[in-house]
This record gives structure tokens, C-alpha cells and sequence, in this order.
């Protein structure tokens, strides 16, 4: 993984952080559409996609409704990709359904951990909204798009930050990998199909879904149990 990489990475995560509230909205950073460019930019579209596609599915359902907001979808899916991404090229060949099952099993809490710190940053962004206000009433338009700026720069480096921290520690997960039993890697290649077909349950039912957890961690138990009845063939 080299720096040129880690940059392109953190650079991407911040723009589709911006994009998914802050400005175009153009649904660039849907988890299958962001996880996927993630996973060219790093020459490894394989990981960005089918990474992608199972949090995209995970988050389907997920809207603002009121004051409930969902969870980050954009984070985890970036992050993963990266991850996967990175086990793929310091194996030196395309990465395998394993390292994107680790992958997303790693990243998942990131959805409830970007939407904390989303929440944090939105608190921070409301005192340059009113100095914004401020300005344009005073026909100080420089001033107001300014303000705009001061607030949305901490969405775009922790973001990026957290989206290259994940990718800078995919050759280092790939290390750890390789001292895992065949038989848990086994476990993994087949807990990837696994998940796939827990977040599509948890699509029909909605992310909003009374169920959603409960899905999820039977998403969990499948992955748990692949990897007991693998092993017990090997």
C-alpha cells in the first residue's frame, strides 16, 4: 500500500462523506456506488463491488425520518473496500471472499460509529450556519460561503482519515490472516455468501425494521456456524 494510494483513499472517503449531505447529493455515495470507484481507485474492483453490494443491501432502507437518522452507510462500505482492497494487494494476487467477509465484519460498527461522529460534527457546523445567516443578511456573501467551508472541512478529514486508516491496515490484517487455521478461513469464504443473504433480509424488511438487529445477528451466527461445520469437515 503506498502513500499515492493512501491519499487517493482518504481523498475519496472525505468527497462521498461530503456528498452524501453536505452538497450534489448525487448518490455517489451510495455503499455499492462508493465502495466500488473505492475499489478501482485501488485496482482491485473485485472488493469494491462485492463489498459494496452487501452493505449496500444492509443499508437499503435506511431515510431520515424526523430525528431518527441511520446509521453512516457510507463510511463502513468505503472503509471495507479499502480494507479488502488492501489484504488483496499485499497477497499479491485478486482478494478472495474471505478477505471481504473479514473485511465487513471489521467494518460494520463503523456505520454506528459515523453517525456518532456525524452527529458531533453537525453540532459544530450550527454555529457557522448562523454566522452565515448573519453575513448574507449583511450582503456579506464572501464571509457566508466562508462559514460554509469552516463547517464542512472536519467532515471531509475525519473521513478521509478513517477511510485510509482502514485501507494502510489491510496488509497487516492480510499478515494476521495468514496464521489463521484453513479451517476458519474456510469459514470465512463461506460466511461471505452468508451475509449477502442476511442483508438482504434485512433489506426486505427495512433498515428501519423492528427486526433489523436481530437479523443482523443472525448474520452473525450463520458466519459462526460456517466456520464450526467447515472445520469439522477439514
Amino acid at each position: 500500500m503506498t502513500w499515492t494510494q493512501l491519499a487517493v483513499t482518504a481523498l475519496w472517503g472525505g468527497l462521498v462523506a461530503l456528498e452524501r449531505r453536505a452538497f450534489l447529493q448525487a448518490m455517489l455515495s451510495r455503499p455499492l456506488v462508493a465502495a466500488t470507484v473505492e475499489g478501482l481507485l485501488l485496482g482491485d474492483v473485485a472488493s469494491g463491488l462485492y463489498v459494496g453490494m452487501v452493505f449496500e443491501l444492509f443499508f437499503l432502507g435506511g431515510a431520515s425520518l424526523g430525528g431518527a437518522h441511520p446509521d453512516h452507510d457510507t463510511l463502513p462500505a468505503v472503509a471495507g473496500a479499502a480494507m479488502a482492497a488492501g489484504m488483496g494487494l499485499a497477497s499479491g494476487v485478486e482478494s478472495t471472499p474471505a478477505m471481504w467477509a473479514l473485511s465487513i465484519l471489521i467494518c460494520a460498527p463503523f456505520g454506528r460509529a459515523g453517525l456518532w461522529l456525524e452527529h458531533r460534527l453537525d453540532r459544530r457546523a450550527r454555529k457557522y450556519f448562523g454566522r452565515a445567516v448573519t453575513a448574507t443578511d449583511s450582503g456579506n456573501l464572501d464571509k457566508a460561503a466562508r462559514q460554509n467551508l469552516r463547517a464542512m472541512w472536519p467532515q471531509f478529514v475525519f473521513y478521509g482519515l478513517l477511510c485510509a486508516a482502514a485501507a494502510a491496515a489491510g496488509p497487516s490484517l492480510h499478515a494476521l490472516a495468514k496464521g489463521f487455521p484453513p479451517s476458519l478461513l474456510r469459514g470465512l469464504t463461506w460466511a461471505y455468501p452468508a451475509m449477502g443473504v442476511a442483508a438482504g433480509a434485512i433489506a426486505v424488511a427495512g433498515s428501519h425494521a423492528p427486526k433489523r438487529h436481530a437479523l443482523a445477528l443472525a448474520g452473525a451466527a450463520l458466519t459462526l456456524v460456517a466456520a464450526l461445520v467447515t472445520g469439522g469437515l477439514s
